[in-house]
């Protein structure tokens, strides 16, 4: 039988050994206040600024020459902007710099091209730049090591199960070593829990290749984090709006404002309004404010869609060559140097990846806490903000900080080494462990990417009430057939098995909301509702289990 074989305490248990997840640790140390760290993989090469990165969205007026206020009209103007709640853009911005000047003292060279920072990628021509060019790809490493140093304790292997909590506070966490078949149980009791996982993948099917669940520019998936906060109760927010990212056709790697081109059709004419030669300044901002481009090309039969780098200067080539080693494209440059790919001769397919669930998901307020006390979120599975690298830098740090506030007046739970849930999702495992001649993890988890691609799809297709009541129908007997049906005989399947139920969960609060939203918006569009609400426009959709079903509710984006 599977039992807890080991507790352990701390002030503050960290989810996730990404970039968020080690800022915390980082911050909390330096306060003096132990934390663990519980990794799915290894925080070695864990996280998707795993392998480097190159752009931090930075407010810094003495260079921008820009105020606070125009910094915050630029940025909920852009591809993020949207799903903000504006207040959290501010909090943000206010600590960025502080941020980026603590990178460059620890070794991460935020000043690649001489004394003084550099901004320039996404952005529009006579607009001002918000990124600083940087070279990350030592990011990890550095982070890492600051991290020990602060006296933080990795538990590698561990992904965490199941959240704990009483009386409207977290308490806790069930981890799961699964470095041997035997799955190992650790309870861990904590007067906080910051959750830094990833953003949840798997939950559409990969556009470019969808045979390869793990073709992605992201983590693998990270839905366990974010779905086992909203089974005790913490707020989901803009989940009707999964987002969706670009780059290289079928290559999945991110990274696309590191190209130094024009995106075309293939007559050669350039896509957006932007820019007619390559600009390694500005880049070509069209995927920004298009979102849907790519898969619009295809759709109507006037792609594919090219970024043609053949006009840039010799310099801008080598420079931008640099630049992806920064932003971790290594094993993009080794294959296209191998196959002859040359972007001085040769225009490169871009194209639309899989809807994701990134800066959609958990609502958190200023200080980066939930409505669950003691709970907060830092980096991708923030619902009401997102900003890459540099929102799980921030966060990671601001989360931390008042999380460390926090536990100076928390006392750990007696009653956590108790709690029935305990007990009932152990006897849950097991069931899936012993089971014989049961269906792998697989065929479950592209059954329910079907069931999101036909009946909640993004834009450029439809969803409406008919589909996504039949979605959440058929969502709730999915569940069903994968708790009857699933078999996990080692620890690696039972965890990608539940990360499988894991995304059931967020898939359903995902079909509960773009039904509760009944009109047309971005990449929502409704047949049924096909205008665009005025008096919904600064309204964001949450989504709570309550009785152990997702309801919803509204409010207003939290303004200035």
């Amino acid at each position: 039988m599977l039992n807890v074989q080991r507790i352990l305490d701390t002030d503050i248990l960290i989810v996730g050994g990404g970039i968020a997840g080690l800022m915390a640790a980082i911050c909390a140390g330096e306060q003096g206040i132990a934390t663990i760290v519980a990794e799915k993989a290894h925080v070695r090469r864990s996280g998707s600024g795993a392998t480097g990165n190159d752009h931090f969205l930075c407010f810094m007026p003495e260079i921008q020459k820009i105020t606070l206020k125009e910094m915050i009209n630029e940025m909920m103007a852009g591809q993020v902007g949207p799903w903000h709640d504006t207040l959290l853009t501010k909090v943000f911005l206010e600590r960025t710099a502080e941020m980026v000047h603590r990178w460059h003292s620890w070794g991460i060279n935020m000043k690649p091209f001489g004394p003084d920072y550099v901004y320039m990628g996404h952005a529009f021509p006579d607009r001002p730049r918000m990124y600083v060019k940087y070279d990350g790809h030592n990011q990890k490493e550095i982070l890492v090591k600051k991290a020990k140093e602060n006296g933080a304790l990795f538990l590698n292997h561990h992904p965490v199960t199941d959240l704990l909590a009483e009386d409207g506070r977290v308490t806790g966490a069930l981890l799961m070593d699964v470095r041997e078949d035997e799955p190992r149980f650790t309870l861990v009791r904590a007067g906080a829990v910051i959750m830094a996982t990833g953003c949840s993948t798997r939950l559409y099917p990969n556009s470019m290749t969808p045979a390869m669940l793990f073709n992605s520019g992201f983590c693998p998936s990270c839905a366990g984090g974010m779905a086992s906060a909203y089974r005790i109760g913490a707020r989901l927010v803009n989940m009707e709006h999964p987002y969706t990212h670009a780059g290289t056709r079928y290559f999945a790697r991110c990274g696309k404002a590191t190209w130094i081109g024009v995106y075309k059709y293939p007559d050669g004419r350039p896509i957006g309004p932007f820019v007619r030669r390559p600009d390694r300044e500005i880049g070509d901002n069209t995927s920004d404010v298009w979102k849907s481009v790519f898969a619009d090309l295809m759709a109507n039969g006037t792609g594919p869609a090219y970024l043609d780098c053949t006009e840039a200067s010799p310099e801008d080539l080598e420079f931008m060559r640099q630049g992806m080693i920064s932003e971790g494209l290594t094993s993009q440059l080794d294959y296209m140097d191998r196959e002859g790919i040359d972007p001085a001769r040769h225009a490169v397919e871009f194209g639309r990846y899989e809807p994701l669930l990134f800066g959609r998901g958990l609502e958190i307020d200023e200080t980066g806490s939930t409505n669950i006390k003691g709970l907060y979120v830092a980096g991708d599975p923030i619902g009401n903000f997102r900003s890459g690298i540099a929102g799980a830098v921030t966060w990671g740090w601001i989360s931390a900080e008042n999380a460390s506030r926090h536990v100076k007046e928390a006392e750990l739970s007696e009653r956590a080494r108790e709690d029935p849930l305990i007990a009932a999702r152990l006897a849950l495992y097991e069931k899936l462990l012993r089971r014989e001649n049961g269906a792998p993890w697989q065929e479950f988890n592209i059954a329910l990417q079907q069931l999101m691609n036909d009946y909640c799809p993004p834009a450029p297709r439809v969803r409406s009430e008919t589909l996504l009541r039949a979605g959440l129908k058929y969502m709730g007997d999915l569940r069903a057939h994968a708790l009857r049906d699933m078999a996990a005989p080692n620890s690696h399947t039972l965890m990608r098995g539940l990360e499988v139920l894991d995304l059931v969960d967020l898939g359903e609060a995902v079909m509960t909301a773009a039904r509760e939203r009944r009109e047309t918006r971005v990449q929502h569009i409704r047949s049924d509702c096909p205008f665009t609400s005025l008096s919904d426009g600064e309204k964001f959709i949450n989504v709570e289990l309550k009785n152990g079903r997702p309801v919803t509710s509204w409010r207003r984006r939290r303004m200035l």
